[in-house]
């Protein structure tokens, strides 16, 4: 029986994703294509489920009345091209008996590198000179040093680690925040302490801690006042980690320097959102993982998984391990 797969990462579509394709094979899998790619709704999402047995997921939203809708009757699993699971509800999944595959580890390096070229963008005004060039405007401007700085990693789990690791390269002091302080991070001169201490000492934060109840608006206006005036704030993890409204403020009334995003809140951004006004502010479309050759490994992983669970085989990494225990898992032998 061929299944149908909703492809909602776009990935799969683009050169990255040539391997990919190949691993999916049409005699098996029918890839059903959307008018856009995700991230979607769930408005957008539950009529597309209609007859659907897997999803090649961006990061829709997946609620538990989606998952429990008729619409979805018949998906067996959501296979995550990423590490991010936050939009799905995990315990829906798997009440509903739907598996629910990721490919973790895989981005790690790749987001690392972009989490330090943010900052070096934002720190050295890199956008500004692009843009005043490409109006044939010549406006050298004044930024900030980076080597010998102190950088605060909120969230030090393989992320945080991979830009400890690239900012030891610049001779920077590097302080963490995170509930289960590693060892490991210690060993790469990494200081564990408070997150109000962090912000107060930081010259640039970092932000990697995965979007939970604990982390959603995490960085507020009490904690973006508490930043030296001189600081950055960068974010390759969730866009709802940051109170967006309090950082417009905070960049147009001058609490911090300025700050690179490359998550959001709604995604796409809005054309006509405050952030896109604000000033000293670099935003990228959340690309942090598009490294091509990441992207061909996270891309087939995530295939991967698709393969393995329509031949009775048990994906490498599931995010809810438990529904393979449950009556009311879907996928057979």
């Amino acid at each position: 029986m061929i299944w149908n797969v909703l492809v909602t990462a776009s990935p799969l579509s683009d050169a990255v994703g040539e391997s990919a394709r190949c691993l999916l094979d049409p005699a098996s899998f029918a890839l059903v294509h959307p008018p856009r790619y995700g991230p979607l709704p769930e408005s957008e999402i539950l009529p597309l489920l209609e007859g659907i047995d897997a999803v090649y997921a961006s990061v829709d939203r997946y609620t538990a009345a989606v998952l429990g809708s008729p619409q979805a009757s018949r998906l067996k699993i959501l296979s995550r091209w990423g590490v991010g699971y936050d939009s799905i509800d995990v315990a829906a999944a798997t009440r509903a008996g739907i598996v629910v595959a990721y490919t973790p580890g895989l981005l790690d390096e790749a987001v690392a590198d972009y989490a330090m070229a943010l900052l070096l963008g934002v720190a050295r005004r890199i956008h500004r000179g692009h843009a005043g060039l490409s109006a044939g405007r010549w406006e050298p401007a004044w930024g900030h040093d980076i080597a010998g700085q102190t950088l605060g990693l909120v969230g030090c789990g393989r992320i945080g680690q991979a830009v400890a690791r690239r900012a030891s390269g610049f001779g920077m002091t590097i302080l963490a925040h995170d509930p289960s302080p590693r060892p490991e991070a210690e060993a790469l001169g990494v200081r564990f302490t408070s997150l109000d201490d962090l912000l107060a000492q930081a010259d640039f934060v970092s932000l990697h801690a995965a979007l939970t109840p604990a982390t959603r608006g995490l960085i507020g206006e009490r904690e973006l006042r508490r930043m030296k005036p001189g600081a950055y704030l960068v974010n390759t993890a969730r866009g709802a980690v940051v109170d967006e409204a309090a950082l417009v403020r905070a960049l147009t009334e001058g609490w911090i320097a300025g700050a690179a995003l490359d998550a959001f809140v709604t995604e796409p951004l809005p054309a006509d959102h405050p952030l896109v006004s604000a000033p000293n502010l670099l935003l990228t479309p959340h690309q942090a993982s598009f490294g091509r050759e990441t992207g061909r490994r996270v891309s087939e992983a995530a295939a991967r998984a698709l393969v393995d669970a329509r031949e009775g085989r048990r994906p490498r990494w599931v995010v809810n391990p438990d529904v393979f225990e449950s009556p009311s898992l879907r996928l057979r032998p």
